[in-house]
């Protein structure tokens, strides 16, 4: 019986090539493998191409509820940000994407893997370790790192070769690197490359420029539950429906955009602009439902942590013990984070309108500017004589 190999199989130009490289060095059967995570995908188009190529078995398996609901909605709940400013897209996605990946490579008893991530990104890091964990003994081929292609060129080369089609705007360099789900859009590369150059505007491809945007307010109500979000204007939604909806009336609105320069993990510093609509959204949502209905230990704790958290998930830990560890500090209280959040969005502006909970976490009584029997002045300047002795 002929070996098999999973690989993970876009339809471009990239994974295709990939492919009959693989099927010439390894002699085996190549089943490509597609995870739907709400990227823009031409189901019709993958199809074609595997076929074209030789490929028998072709999978393409609907994730989207599982990408948003086990791993994006934790994510948020931890408030990860990547130095800062990265809510890490493109990093949640591949942990979800290697784990299927490996379980369909045991169910057709394939005695390899393979991925199309290059030598210098971080996504080899992220996919192989999740290769690792679920699969430990199954061989994982990395084209990039030991074949003898070394540019776009050389894969051009290859391509019109071997007869692969070569899309038109591929047969000079890629102008940009877009990796793209149901959480966000990335793009780098090209005039990106050089930090001193402007991201032209018409790389967006999911947010209004803010100076297009609608010149009135929108208006949006989104309804937690156990500390995820549930509903937006009062109407439930599954995971995937939610953040969908999201991403549509934030984008809209020109909310979501950032343009950085990033630590990877392998030592490379690389800029890309980034576009996280719904994300953005619902991280500014949390943390005003968490701001009125956790105590201030809890937060602070959570918040003490998040950096940590935010690094293990960019570096590919998604399934370590370490991140599993800090994920149980992200829950506690879980419970009691629900309520309503209203937004008023504008021009690229999230402004908070509403906090509406039945939370006993804030009181009324304690904050009033009014004279009441909680607040005790003396009490308040013991408070403060105790702190004066740790200067």
């Amino acid at each position: 019986m002929k070996k098999k190999i999973v690989l993970a199989y876009s339809g471009g130009l990239d994974t295709s090539i990939i492919l009959k490289w693989l099927q010439e060095n390894y002699k085996c059967e190549i089943i490509a493998y597609t995870a739907d995570i709400g990227q823009k995908i031409n189901k019709k188009k993958i199809i074609k191409n595997a076929k074209k190529l030789g490929v028998k078995k072709i999978i393409i398996n609907d994730l989207k509820n599982t990408f948003v609901k086990d791993y994006v909605f934790p994510m948020i709940r931890g408030h990860a940000l990547y130095e800062g400013s990265y809510l890490l897209g493109t990093s949640i996605a591949r942990p979800l994407i290697a784990k299927d990946q490996i379980k369909v490579a045991k169910q057709l008893k394939a005695y390899a893997v393979s991925h199309g991530s290059t030598g210098k990104g971080n996504d080899q890091v992220r996919f192989e370790l999740g290769y690792h964990y679920f699969g430990p003994k199954i061989k994982i081929i990395a084209p990039w790192r030991i074949w003898k292609l070394k540019s776009r060129t050389d894969l051009i080369k290859y391509a019109k070769k071997k007869g692969i089609e070569i899309p038109k705007d591929k047969k000079g360099e890629a102008p940009f690197s877009v990796d793209d789900n149901l959480f966000h859009t990335s793009t780098e590369g090209k005039i990106l490359e050089n930090p001193k150059n402007s991201a032209p505007e018409y790389i967006f491809q999911r947010t209004t420029s803010p100076i297009k945007a609608p010149n009135k307010f929108t208006f949006l109500t989104i309804g937690f539950e156990n500390s995820d979000p549930v509903s937006i204007n009062g109407k439930k939604l599954s995971p995937a429906k939610l953040l969908e909806k999201l991403n549509f009336v934030a984008g809209k609105n020109g909310i979501g955009r950032i343009d950085l320069v990033e630590n990877r993990f392998i030592g490379i510093k690389s800029r890309g602009v980034y576009e996280t609509p719904g994300g953005t959204l619902l991280m500014v949502a949390h943390r005003a439902i968490e701001s009125i209905t956790l105590d201030k230990k809890t937060m602070h704790l959570k918040d003490s942590i998040m950096s940590r958290y935010a690094e293990l998930i960019y570096n590919g830990y998604w399934f370590s013990r370490e991140r599993l560890n800090l994920q149980k500090i992200v829950d506690l209280k879980k419970q009691k984070v629900k309520g309503l959040i209203k937004l008023k969005l504008y021009k690229g502006n999230i402004i908070i309108v509403s906090r509406i909970t039945k939370s006993k976490a804030y009181s009324m009584k304690n904050v009033s500017f009014e004279e009441n029997k909680n607040f005790n002045r003396k009490t308040i300047e013991k408070f403060i004589n105790n702190h004066k002795k740790q200067l």
